[in-house]
């Protein structure tokens, strides 16, 4: 694994912890910005933290995504979300990792 991509995985990482959040994700575009977010859960609002780290991408001009990164205590990012980073960068891998930063998948 690449510098870059642990990046993103230590920035998924943080955000979770900070906000005390059962997921974070963070994403790298395409000229290699950085966004990393936790869920969001209202009650008239609900998207997962790879979603909205891809929406800060898309809202912020990112045309592309080089990688994404999830850290949950689950085995695997949901359908959902992994659309979410194809809608945006199709050859995009995740990675998933678990809450102590250990590398569990690629999906590719």
């Amino acid at each position: 694994m690449n510098p870059e991509d642990e990046k993103i995985i230590t920035l998924a990482r943080s955000s979770r912890a900070r906000n005390g959040a059962a997921e974070g994700a963070a994403v790298r575009d395409e000229t290699g910005r950085t966004y990393a977010a936790t869920s969001v859960d209202l009650p008239s609002l609900k998207l997962s933290a790879l979603q909205v780290a891809v929406a800060m991408a898309v809202s912020s001009g990112a045309e592309d995504l080089e990688a994404a990164a999830l850290v949950t205590a689950g085995d695997t990012a949901a359908e959902a979300d992994v659309a979410a980073v194809r809608d945006l960068g199709a050859k995009a891998p995740v990675f998933v990792a678990g809450p102590d930063g250990s590398l569990r998948a690629t999906l590719t």
